[in-house]
């Protein structure tokens, strides 16, 4: 009896490491980093580099492709499939097993691996290491909404639209699990006679198939792009598209986070402004894969570190909340990737702006707000797969809802930054000074935004105060070239805790942010014309 329970216990070890895994396997570097830098054509458009430019992003080495031989020799070792990559975390989402992915660690350029199932990321303890490079509308537009026009009017969104700002110059990429019949139906017919979807590609079956399968791409995208006079018109009718598919509708694995990197790092390179999802991401075929609620600390999982990133190069990244408010604790929670610190996570209401009971609620594990905002997604006006004009529930369609707003509301103040785009937009809320689990900062209001961003702050004040360089390592210049004799310098953190004040009575000053982590902090400066804001990023 010992013996066979020693075979079986054998037999089940080697099968063990036998069957196939999913893991991230991690590069040291990039080594043609500094030169590529040099040539950022090479893997950015100009529109991308224009939205970094007018928000004082500099490139940094995340941007730069993965090291082309180091992918080829992992695709030719034995055993291994690669299934996505990632050039902002230096990382390919892999496929093998266990053994043949460890022995992955032996390559000298190999910095470290992650299994999906955290239980076998003791089996290697290869350090991490990464080397450093250093680095407003005069004619009125006024639509027949028809039932579409409580979920517009919720948001105030009816008066930007009647201020012509209909997210015109403003591109979206929805990131979805396919986009059925939106080429032949005719609620999005008016996309394609202004060409206004520009493409996209299908990361799950690696091509460009991507209205043929699955409806919920149709449905979401109808809350942004679709017009059918006196029935539906979406919250950014004249923005442009790109169509991603990203979500396996076969089977829940984690590499959907990482074809959801995938396509948050081409959007980012086409030159993207705002990325709607309405994909989240918890529990996994495999339990052993699955997320935790101690895993919601805003940027631990795979895609919401992507989306912070995608944050952290200019653009706005708006997430579903969820559809788990009637589960157990804690399951209702808000998942991934709209739990991440930098993306806006959309909650659902009902017609009256009452909670929709279905709506994922917060805290995140380390008490942040979440969701931050909400818009209707109970009984949400859609288009279907057949061109129909019906209603559907769930968070998926709160967030293009309020994502279309965000284009519309950014067209209207074109020069300020992501950050500032989102602070106004919380501010605008009707829970801001009280935030709650269900509600977060509550439901926007655009005109209310609007109208604080053109009292508050301008396009030329953008241009009195100067600070530089940006992002920094340590020191931060402040040049203060108007008439204020002195300024007050706040510095709040990505929870919203003040970290640092300081007040200045000279034209240059220094700011010193020794002391505080790397990450993206945000300033505002009061002044006697209004209040100057913005981001440092301190390396």
């Amino acid at each position: 009896m010992k013996r066979l329970t020693f075979l079986l216990f054998l037999f089940l070890s080697i099968s063990a490491f036998s069957q196939e895994e999913d893991a991230w396997v991690y590069f040291t570097d990039k080594p043609n980093a500094t030169s590529q830098l040099n040539t950022p054509l090479d893997f950015l458009t100009q529109r991308a580099l224009d939205r970094r430019n007018n928000q004082g992003i500099a490139l940094q080495v995340n941007d730069v492709p993965i090291h082309q031989p180091y992918l080829n020799q992992i695709i030719a070792s034995p055993g291994i499939t690669v299934k996505a990559k990632s050039k902002w975390l230096n990382c390919l989402h892999i496929r093998g097993s266990v053994t043949d992915i460890s022995a992955l660690t032996s390559l000298s350029f190999v910095a470290s691996i992650d299994f999906a199932d955290a239980s076998l990321n003791a089996r290697q303890a290869k350090p991490r290491t990464i080397t450093p490079v250093n680095k407003q509308m005069e004619v009125q537009t006024t639509f027949n909404y028809g039932n579409s026009n409580n979920q517009i009017q919720m948001l105030n969104g009816h008066l930007l639209h009647q201020a012509n700002y209909t997210g015109v110059g403003k591109i979206i990429a929805v990131l979805d699990s396919g986009f059925i019949n939106v080429d032949s139906t005719s609620p999005f017919q008016r996309l394609f006679d202004t060409n206004s979807i520009l493409g996209g590609y299908n990361y799950v079956s690696q091509n460009t198939n991507l209205y043929s399968l699955h409806n919920h791409g149709t449905l979401t995208l109808s809350c942004m792009g679709a017009f059918v006079d006196n029935q539906l018109v979406g919250t950014a009718p004249d923005a442009k598209y790109y169509l991603f598919v990203t979500e396996d509708v076969l089977e829940e694995n984690p590499v959907e986070e990482s074809y959801w990197v995938e396509a948050a790092e081409e959007a980012d390179r086409l030159g993207v402004d705002i990325i709607s999802t309405s994909l989240g991401y918890y529990g996994y075929d495999n339990p052993n894969y699955s997320h935790t609620y101690s895993d919601f600390t805003g940027n631990t999982a795979f895609a919401s570190k992507g989306a912070n990133l995608a944050f952290s190069k200019g653009m706005i990244v708006v997430a579903s909340a969820g559809n788990s408010g009637n589960s157990p604790q804690p399951l209702n929670r808000v998942g991934v990737p709209a739990e991440a610190t930098n993306v806006l996570a959309v909650g659902a209401v009902t017609f009256d702006e009452s909670y929709a009971t279905f709506s994922s609620i917060g805290p995140s594990f380390d008490n942040r707000v979440k969701p931050d905002v909400m818009a209707q997604g109970q009984a949400a006006v859609v288009a279907n797969t057949f061109g129909t004009i019906q209603t559907a529930s769930g968070t998926s369609f709160s967030c293009p809802i309020l994502a279309g707003m965000i284009a519309s509301f950014w067209q209207a103040i074109p020069w300020a930054t992501n950050a500032q785009v989102i602070q106004l937009v919380k501010q605008s809320a009707d829970n801001f000074a009280t935030p709650n689990a269900q509600f977060g900062y509550g439901i926007p209001d655009f005109q209310s935004a609007l109208n604080m961003a053109l009292l508050n702050t301008n396009e030329n004040q953008l241009e009195i105060i100067q600070f530089f360089p940006n992002p920094t390592n340590d020191i931060v210049t402040f040049v203060n070239p108007n008439l204020d004799t002195q300024i007050t310098i706040q510095l709040y953190n990505n929870l919203g805790q003040l970290v640092l004040t300081k007040t200045f009575e000279n034209l240059t000053e220094s700011l010193s942010l020794d002391g505080l982590l790397s990450g993206i902090y945000y300033f505002s400066i009061p002044t006697s014309t209004g209040t100057h804001q913005g981001k440092i990023i301190k390396k």
